[in-house]
């Protein structure tokens, strides 16, 4: 390409600074992904003194523990996958045969946020409509 003469219009686009930072985001990209994943966000629930006890035939009650694992009214479920979490909470639901059966999660305090969050999706997308989050019993003084 040459300069070209005195009124000679510029047709082309020069791409390579383009392309330069289009490179340098797709590097900050690839060293940012693995810190994302990671989240190991502490859950700790609110202390509670005077808490009502619920009836435990009459709901769902999701159990996280520190290692991830999830239980459903006492059962273990095999896979974290929110789909098969949701369709044990829809099972259930067809099994007390109300459609607004109230949700409880008990989280451990040492499980990661990002497990919880999963979980009350799967809910939710099951058709859970009262949902709560367990606190811990605080112990009288």
């Amino acid at each position: 390409m040459s300069m070209g003469q005195a009124g000679e219009e510029f047709t082309e686009i020069n791409v390579t600074p383009l392309t330069d930072v289009f490179l340098v985001l797709l590097v900050i990209m690839i060293l940012i992904a693995p810190l994302i994943d990671k989240s190991d966000l502490k859950i700790k629930p609110p202390e509670t003194k005077n808490a009502k006890k619920v009836d435990e035939s009459k709901g769902i009650f999701i159990d996280i523990d520190k290692q991830g694992q999830i239980a459903i009214n006492g059962n273990f479920v095999s896979s974290t996958d929110p789909a098969v979490i949701g369709e044990k909470i829809k099972e259930i639901m067809v099994k007390l045969g109300n459609k607004d059966v109230p949700c409880t999660v008990n989280a451990d305090g040492d499980s990661k946020e990002k497990e919880v969050v999963a979980v009350m999706q799967a809910a939710a997308a099951a058709g859970i409509k009262r949902m709560r989050v367990a606190t811990i019993q605080a112990s009288s003084y």
